[in-house]
């Protein structure tokens, strides 16, 4: 039977039933914690390599574990890894397992870390984590014991193992390719999934970090905001994932929900195409980034609930370019480099989507904005489900945002030449040789000032307005506990194995 994501229409219908008829039975009574999820459609897999949209990423965690997790501020925290160590030279390190076993019921070996590593960094599969992999020698790595793993680099890299704990980092047993029915070694079991409809998953009673408190969980898919809400609120579900600044403001008081805000989390931006007219002229990405009013768009886009940006990624992060001079708007400057192009009139799209809930608006401010300077931008509105993989490859200047992630990370993957998520096609050998003399500096203070360097380059030319970071905020119901609030991307966030029902 097909099943499809909830839309007011389908919610009306079910709030039409009675409660038994609905939900089935009671989640009181089963356990099971229902979270409620923007869908990515019927592409959508339970491959972890394979991850684009949060709802694959919380699913992903459910039925998987990573070798390390991400703190709040980045820092790492051992998970699958015990322990890690490097030789001098940052080029061999090892890393110690702990006792852990998937789901059935076959240990985590140092055979399955390098069998997923392996896979990611395969090009064929086209993993957007296969950036994290590409400095390993497989051929020289090596499984030392079932329990220790000797990583060997083709050059020096002291951030490395940074990208064990990103999205899509996820150890699979080693041999897999099937990922139906998968197994894992996370707190959840798998037990259904429809591509594009709902996932149901039951706890890992033997998980080696505690079995979860519920005994299901079921990812259902919501892809309209208001209907997640609406879900929340009649009790369909019990939590509802990113809700726009504007819906946070108006739940704020309301009873029947507490709110998860973690402030200023997710950069929100504009990717502008460097490779294509008109943004392949440095002077309309200059005139761009001048003729931007981001502290506007925080009080429309994001409800003066986020905080400004300055074309960077990671604010408050470590790592983060903090020192380099906020970028304000200047409408004279802008005006003067359009007509220096001779852009007047300029005719191109914003590319959007209700991806993200302030998108639309955004796309509307920024257009109405950039009018302003000479530049006839008009919002374009795509797919959910399909919106992050189609702006790789089409349209000019599309919105985009990133959760949290190490600055360095996202760094490699956004700007490096080739870079596994390099939208906006930018080139730069002295970034990319900044990059590399970063990851080889084991003193993390002169490596962090290298990285600082690199920042200011693509700060002036990499092509990404990163007007704001907007605060990630979930509702869940009275009923739930044990969720607490966290930026995306971090380990406390979608920890649904700690969730108990009431």
């Amino acid at each position: 039977m097909t099943r499809h994501p909830l839309t007011r229409r389908r919610l009306l219908a079910l709030a039409a039933l009675t409660p038994l008829a609905a939900c089935g039975t009671a989640p009181a009574a089963t356990g099971r914690l229902r979270v409620a999820f923007a869908a990515g459609g019927s592409k959508e897999t339970l491959d972890p390599a394979q991850v684009s949209l949060f709802v694959d990423q919380a699913r992903a965690k459910a039925l998987f574990d990573t070798l390390v997790a991400y703190n709040a501020d980045t820092s790492l925290r051992p998970r699958l890894a015990e322990s890690w160590e490097s030789d001098a030279s940052g080029t061999r390190w090892r890393i110690r397992l702990r006792q852990a076993a998937f789901h059935d019921g076959r240990p985590v070996t140092a055979d399955d870390v390098l069998y997923t590593f392996r896979r990611i960094a395969d090009p064929a599969l086209a993993s957007s984590s296969r950036q994290y992999f590409a400095k390993v020698d497989f051929a020289r790595s090596k499984a030392l014991s079932p329990k220790e793993i000797e990583l060997t680099l083709t050059a020096p890299d002291f951030e490395f193992p940074s990208g064990w704990g990103a999205p899509g980092a996820e150890i699979v047993p080693a041999g897999t390719t099937d990922f139906t029915a998968p197994v894992g070694s996370g707190p959840f079991r798998f037990v259904s999934f429809t591509p594009g409809g709902p996932a149901v998953f039951r706890k890992n009673e033997s998980h080696w970090d505690g079995a979860p408190s519920i005994d299901e969980l079921e990812f259902v898919p919501v892809s309209e905001e208001t209907a997640r809400v609406n879900a929340l609120l009649s009790g369909q579900v019990d939590y509802a994932h990113d809700l726009a600044a504007g819906t946070a403001a108006r739940l704020a008081g309301d009873t029947r929900v507490s709110l998860l805000e973690a402030k200023g989390t997710t950069m929100q931006g504009l990717i502008l195409r460097l490779t294509q007219a008109p943004f392949s002229d440095p002077r309309l990405v200059r005139a761009v980034l001048s003729g931007v009013d981001r502290e506007a768009l925080n009080r429309v886009a994001l409800a003066g609930r986020g905080e400004i940006g300055n074309d960077l990624f990671g604010k408050g992060l470590r790592g983060y370019a903090a020192d380099i001079p906020q970028r304000r708007r200047d409408v004279d400057l802008a005006r003067s480099l359009v007509r220096e192009a001779g852009a007047e009139g300029l005719a191109f799209a914003v590319e959007t989507s209700d991806v993200d809930p302030g998108f639309a608006t955004a796309a509307t401010v920024i257009s109405q904005q950039l009018k302003e300077i000479g530049l006839a931008a008009t919002p374009n509105t795509r797919g959910s489900s399909t919106y992050f993989s189609e702006i790789k490859t089409k349209g000019v200047a599309a919105l985009t945002r990133t959760a949290t992630l190490p600055v360095p990370t996202f760094l490699n993957q956004r700007f490096r030449t080739r870079g596994s998520n390099n939208v906006n096609g930018f080139g730069s050998p002295e970034f990319d040789a900044l990059m590399d003399r970063a990851a080889a500096t084991a003193d993390e203070r002169a490596r962090l000032a290298l990285f600082g360097d690199a920042q200011r380059i693509v700060h002036e030319s990499g092509g990404l307005l990163a007007w704001g970071f907007s605060t990630w905020t979930i509702a869940v119901s009275k009923r739930v506990s044990g969720v607490v609030t966290a930026p995306p991307n971090t380990f406390d966030w979608a920890r649904f194995d700690r969730a108990r029902l009431s």
